[in-house]
């Protein structure tokens, strides 16, 4: 059985779901900038824990969740209805497509820590695919259906690969949504970027755009991470 993963003011239980508590979820839910956001959608929520990041981190009304695999649902469900939010919290059980064709309802934020590996490898594990390949959500869709979802002067936050910052920017202009925010993630000074982090808005302007480093070097984390994400973890 999974142990809980305790955060400071909440617990995200994962026993059920195949996709676990980890650094990219943290980052998108620590990094986005609250403004005066009413309203969130969380796409593909897994265990809930954007969601809960952004319940700690905002005053918004109203929180919702989206999550199409069962267990998952089941697990995010039970996460939001024991933590100190659950009467902001709700999580809908179903696809982003019927989500978005069925509910009348537009937010001003939405979010997303997307499936995003493209590569011709596959989990033996079905519902691990589901969670990690962009296959299973499409960025045109996720992003075609963000702004419809999305008030007039709403944004969309996700966390991608790298790789993959070309390709999305480019299908968010396609739907006239444009990178407002740009973070790149390195693991260390040394390595490579993996990760971006981007905000998009209707606004189409020169986007901000800097870098994050997580680690000075192994379990030594850098002041600016450290200060990103001490609301968060128990041990900073």
């Amino acid at each position: 059985m999974s142990i809980p993963f305790h955060f400071k003011q909440f617990t995200i239980h994962q026993e059920k779901t195949a996709m676990k508590v980890g650094t990219d979820g943290v980052l998108l839910g620590a990094w986005i900038p609250i403004e005066n956001e009413c309203s969130i959608l969380d796409i593909g929520t897994g265990t809930g824990l954007i969601a809960l990041m952004l319940a700690q981190r905002s005053d918004a009304e109203q929180i919702d969740a989206l999550e199409i695999d069962d267990d998952a649902y089941e697990q995010a469900v039970d996460n939001f209805e024991e933590s100190d939010w659950s009467d902001r919290l709700f999580c809908y059980h179903a696809s982003l497509k019927d989500f978005a064709d069925e509910i009348d309802e537009q937010y001003d934020l939405i979010v997303s820590n997307p499936p995003f590996y493209t590569d011709a490898y596959k989990s033996e594990d079905e519902k691990r695919s589901q969670a990690r390949f962009e296959n299973a959500l499409p960025f045109d869709d996720l992003i075609k259906y963000s702004t419809q979802l999305l008030s007039d002067n709403g944004h969309l936050a996700l966390i991608i690969p790298y790789k993959e910052e070309a390709k999305v920017v480019a299908i968010a202009q396609e739907n006239k949504f444009y990178p407002k925010k740009i973070t790149r993630v390195r693991g260390t000074f040394q390595s490579e970027i993996k990760r971006s982090l981007i905000l998009f808005s209707s606004a189409e302007k020169m986007p901000k755009i800097d870098e994050l480093v997580l680690e000075m070097e192994r379990h030594q984390y850098t002041p600016e991470f450290t200060a990103l994400v001490k609301d968060f973890y128990l041990k900073l």
